[in-house]
């Protein structure tokens, strides 16, 4: 009866799978992913374990899913608080603290995303997919010469946006292998060297 609740109607099914992806984050954050449990997890989310492998067929794929979904919560964010070059500076130094309280996700992502350059891994599609949409979005935050001439000159929209992915993904690297490293620091003086100081200031 209890795999029955559950299951529950599909209708449910969203929010039941999105219960799942909060108990499965607070774990993997306390515990390590090595040490987590499906079982812990099922009963974090107030379901039997036979519940939660309806949705999610093992840890690797909860994992995905779990990244996936602080992706898009950051994401969200950042269209709600980036309106212009001033505001990106705060935002990425706010989003790397965050993260740094999260270190066990961070080392997580950071694996997941190396493992998933193999065409084969069940996360490929999702992270090529990820990398590319963000590019575009960063790029096409440049519609015009007006909105062009914002960036350091000789610099394209195009080419800043690979940087971009390029020095927050390898700043996280780095602070995963040193905790005693500064990467607020030079995030902050990467904006500048994209848009000029008083652009990276906020």
């Amino acid at each position: 009866m209890g795999e029955a609740r559950s299951r529950g109607p599909y209708a449910k099914t969203p929010a039941r799978k999105a219960e799942i992806v909060r108990a499965a984050r607070d774990s993997f954050a306390e515990r390590g992913y090595a040490k987590a449990s499906l079982r812990d997890i099922a009963e974090r989310a107030g379901i039997t374990h036979a519940g939660l492998l309806h949705h999610f067929r093992n840890k690797d794929e909860l994992l995905a899913e779990v990244l996936a979904d602080r992706d898009a919560e950051e994401w969200r964010q950042g269209l709600r608080q980036v309106d212009g070059p001033d505001r990106l500076a705060p935002f990425l130094s706010e989003l790397l603290r965050h993260h740094q309280r999260a270190p066990e996700l961070m080392r997580l992502w950071i694996e997941l995303a190396a493992a998933a350059s193999r065409p084969d891994h069940p996360a490929h599609d999702y992270f090529v997919e990820r990398y590319a949409n963000s590019r575009a979005q960063f790029a096409e935050g440049f519609p015009d010469e007006a909105a062009r001439a914002r960036l350091r000159e000789g610099v394209s929209p195009e080419n800043a946006a690979v940087l971009f992915q390029a020095v927050l993904n390898g700043l996280q690297l780095q602070w995963v292998l040193d905790r005693d490293l500064d990467i607020v620091g030079p995030v902050t003086d990467f904006v500048r060297l994209l848009f000029g100081d008083e652009r990276a200031e906020g």
